[in-house]
């Protein structure tokens, strides 16, 4: 069975994909570091955190804090180290994902959701 976070990863990359982006990695990986998503959307090469969650208190997109940003930064910079070619534009976009007891599902795609200075 499908865990609740991949789950939402494949439903955050299908709602990426309608929307005109071209996943280039899933789940990449550089020791610790984890990207969930890094798209291309035109020219822009987006590291895409998915936050995936039941309906709670806590709004999904508020489990990327300040801690966790820094750690996507650091990833993001890892990956484009290791690209021959650099993108004409990097950003840092935040996917969340709501998955309620019936079966609805609502995705949201925040881009720009922060920027390098803020991780």
């Amino acid at each position: 069975m499908e865990s609740l976070g991949r789950r939402g990863e494949r439903l955050a990359a299908v709602h990426l994909e309608a929307g005109g982006c071209r996943v280039l990695a899933r789940n990449w990986r550089a020791g610790r570091l984890e990207l969930d998503l890094v798209v291309r959307e035109g020219p822009v090469i987006a590291f895409v955190e998915v936050k995936t969650r039941r309906p709670g208190p806590q709004h999904p997109s508020e489990a990327v804090d300040r801690r966790k940003r820094a750690h996507i930064v650091r990833a993001a910079r890892q990956w484009i180290a290791t690209r021959p070619e650099p993108a004409a534009e990097y950003r840092f976009d935040v996917v969340t994902v709501l998955l309620d007891a019936g079966g609805r599902v609502c995705v949201r795609h925040q881009r720009e959701a922060f920027t390098a200075d803020d991780g």
